[in-house]
């Protein structure tokens, strides 16, 4: 059965999703909202632009007027679709790689859909029958362009034109891993407007190399570049919605401290509503302490940035995000932008005086904490009852000392465990004996 995961749909190219489906699903999008202009954007896979006519081809057969935005980040399309109060599709698979694909699918206004509008389309997919008929597409460079614009611009100090040397950051060097994807081709004159000296690296989307040992989830080679010429690296995911952060030193700067930071500089500048910050279950302890230190109420969602920012637009809250680097400044975008939470990032810095590696360090003392991910042929749909009595043992052993998470990913055919203690070496205990209860119950 055709399903939408925690963002959207996603699987093997070929294997678990086709064009014949990708064009079905742009047909129950359109009949979801009638008429509806479209605007589509993918992050430089293989698949993306035949995804891509696939996805008008269905909408176009109900009558929605689609462009195509060609490589952008996900959350362009997202500025988009809220500036134009349109429709906006990303064909993307974020972090996965190359061979994998999928969609990401925004409500007119550029909001992440609603449980209600994701089951309509979801019951209109499952129900439709293929789509017949040939597709075109115009290029529409006015959302790549404007995306840039609109980010060089965020602080409100941008590089007048013309100008040499007086920008927002005035010549502060960093290095930047563009993942070989969406953010390949936006990135250097966003940074350029903002007066950055940035050394871009894997920028260069061939189709294959997307995440391909690069970028957020692999940011090794990055922090070994931030060592050596002591800058602050930036390492986007293959979509361009989350960012992970490298300090001076090479160590990584994930995205539970780039929240906490972002948490006490808005506090600050007295813009943190109701001094309330919206994280995920997967969110270290630590975070939670640091919080509580300092006077700020934390509410605590299920993983995937669709939960955080329901909770976020329920209470009136301006920030929350995930540990993977997914930040949600609604002041500034309706969606979690790596670009954008990037910019922010480097205005605390810019404005502390001091090193990432100090803001980062003192911020929060993070607990110990190991992620297993077991592969699985078919994803339990209560982990929690799978590991059973098990389970109640090693969290009463551990009780207020450390916590345990445990869930089938949205994603992928996986189950996920995180376990945090007091050391290292109890946490990947635990973790390892869940694993192996997960992999004697699959």
């Amino acid at each position: 059965m055709l399903r939408f995961g925690t963002d959207g749909v996603r699987g093997r190219v070929g294997v678990d999703l086709d064009e014949s489906q990708i064009a079905r699903l742009g047909a129950a999008v359109a009949r979801v909202w009638p008429r509806q202009a479209m605007v589509i954007g993918n992050d430089g896979r293989e698949s993306g632009a035949s995804w891509t006519l696939a996805f008008a081809r269905g909408a176009q057969s109900q009558g929605a007027a689609v462009t195509s935005a060609g490589i952008v980040p996900t959350p362009a399309i997202a500025r988009v679709a809220a500036e134009r109060g349109c429709v906006g599709i990303a064909i993307t698979a974020s972090h996965n790689p190359w061979h994998d694909n999928g969609v990401k699918v925004f409500a007119p206004g550029g909001r992440k859909l609603t449980d209600d509008e994701q089951q309509r389309i979801e019951t209109l997919w499952q129900a439709s029958g293929d789509v017949a008929g040939p597709a075109s597409v115009a290029s529409d460079e006015r959302c790549a362009q404007q995306y840039s614009a609109a980010l060089a611009g965020a602080l409100g100090d941008k590089l007048p034109a013309g100008s040499t040397g007086l920008a927002a950051f005035a010549g502060m060097a960093v290095q930047i891993d563009a993942a070989n994807g969406a953010t390949s081709q936006v990135i250097a004159p966003i940074l350029t407007g903002l007066g950055l000296l940035a050394t871009i690296h894997h920028a260069a989307p061939d189709g294959r190399n997307i995440n391909d040992g690069c970028g957020a989830v692999h940011p090794e080679s990055l922090a070994a570049a931030c060592a050596q010429h002591q800058h602050i690296g930036l390492a986007f995911d293959g979509d361009g919605d989350r960012v992970i952060a490298i300090d001076e030193q090479g160590n990584v700067v994930d995205g539970d401290r780039l929240i906490a930071l972002m948490a006490l500089d808005l506090r600050a500048r007295q813009q943190l509503q109701h001094d309330t910050v919206v994280v995920t279950s997967m969110t270290n302890l630590g975070f939670h302490r640091a919080m509580q230190q300092h006077g700020i109420s934390v509410v605590t969602t299920d993983v995937g940035d669709r939960a955080v920012l329901a909770a976020m637009d329920e209470g009136g809250f301006v920030l929350g995000g995930e540990q993977s680097g997914h930040i949600i400044h609604s002041s500034y975008a309706t969606t979690g932008d790596g670009i954008l939470a990037a910019i922010l990032l480097l205005r605390i810095v810019r404005d502390s005086g001091k090193t990432l590696t100090e803001l980062a360090a003192n911020v929060m003392q993070r607990m110990p904490q190991v992620l297993r991910n077991v592969r699985v042929t078919t994803k339990p749909t209560d982990v929690e009852a799978l590991l059973g009595g098990e389970l109640a043992r090693e969290r009463a052993r551990l009780g207020d000392d450390g916590r345990i998470v445990v869930r089938a990913s949205g994603t992928e055919p996986l189950v996920r465990i995180m376990v945090e203690a007091p050391t290292l070496a109890v946490a990947e205990a635990v973790a390892d004996r869940l694993a192996q209860l997960v992999v004697s119950r699959t």
